[in-house]
């Protein structure tokens, strides 16, 4: 994946190596130089030649020789649903072992007696964090009607103060998407919102900056899970705000998703929040935070994904079991 093209390449290769096994890496191609040189430095390391092989290629054709190579017998792969979706149609012809982390719809449930300064401070990251690019964010906010009008007023009120431009500078806070192509999926996604009935209460304008793909922090309203915006993951600084009346609505509309990534649930209700996040069907679930735990298990449900990375169960993802019986 290209948010995390270092970082998401180490958490894969450090459980694999561990687990003895020799890699092929496939660096992304939109900034393939990090793992390149990753590469490297395991070959400057003393890692005997033939361990980890850097393979950095841009089609369709070079990626699929490698997931259809006899001598690979299990692909991990993180990134976008479409691309996973085809990596298990692939690799299932050949009974390849599979650990696929993809898109997310995050829906974080805000209960009228939640912390709403503690809300805009985790939520509001959809926007800062890596402009958005991000799998696990909560990209829908499903809040309930009591403090709905005042959790939009805030966040709209929010993000026309956060910089955008160029992230090098000390004052960014919001930088570029990383291609024109995506922005302008980003934006395409935002106008269908407005042409399906929802309304921007912040953001809808492109940033008047002359380098770079920029995206305003754009906040949807007036929005209902049907749409678009709602279903499709916009991988870009855009927060979906749904309202609910009571708790069963609230898990319905998150339940009421292709992915099952990551959810979050704010309460003051701790016995509650613990009780809604069981029913979420979503692979990880955060409670009044969004924090993460890398010592647990991370993946998804639905389209997010199969398999496992973190703790132990990474370990056990590079691995095959193997049962002997021996009588004396």
């Amino acid at each position: 994946a290209y948010n995390f093209p270092v970082t998401n390449m180490a958490g894969k290769m450090a459980p694999a190596l561990a687990m003895g096994n020799t890699l092929v890496v496939k660096p992304p191609v939109q900034d393939p130089l990090g793992v390149i040189r990753l590469g490297e430095l395991f070959a400057e390391a003393g890692f005997p030649a033939g361990v980890v092989n850097v393979v950095s290629a841009s089609t369709v054709e070079a990626a699929e020789a490698i997931t259809t190579s006899p001598d690979v017998d299990m692909i991990s792969f993180t990134g976008s649903t479409g691309v996973g979706c085809r990596i298990a149609e692939v690799a299932g012809k050949q009974m390849k072992r599979l650990l696929l982390e993809l898109g997310g719809k995050g829906a974080a449930i805000v209960f009228d007696d939640a912390d709403l300064k503690n809300v805009i401070t985790n939520v509001s990251s959809t926007w800062t964090f890596h402009s958005g690019q991000i799998c696990t964010s909560p990209t829908r906010i499903v809040v309930q009607r009591g403090v709905y009008e005042e959790l939009v007023a805030k966040l709209a009120a929010m993000a026309p103060h956060l910089k955008v431009g160029d992230p090098l500078e000390r004052d960014t806070v919001v930088g570029p998407v990383i291609s024109e192509a995506h922005r302008n999926r980003v934006e395409a996604l935002v106008r269908t919102a407005t042409d399906e009935g929802a309304t921007l209460a912040a953001g809808g304008k492109r940033p008047e900056i002359d380098t770079g793909f920029y995206v305003a922090p754009t906040l949807v309203v007036d929005a209902t899970n049907q749409m678009t915006i709602a279903r499709e993951e916009a991988f870009g600084p855009v927060i979906t705000v749904i309202p609910f009346d009571d708790e069963a609505e609230a898990i319905a509309i998150s339940n009421d998703s292709p992915y099952g990534l990551y959810d979050y649930v704010f309460s003051a209700d701790t016995g509650r929040a613990m009780a809604v996040a069981k029913l979420l069907r979503a692979g990880n679930v955060g409670i009044n935070t969004l924090q993460r735990n890398h010592e647990a298990a991370f993946g998804g449900f639905k389209y997010s994904g199969v398999g496992r990375d973190g703790g132990t169960w990474g370990l056990h993802a590079y691995s095959e079991l193997q049962s002997i019986v021996w009588v004396s």
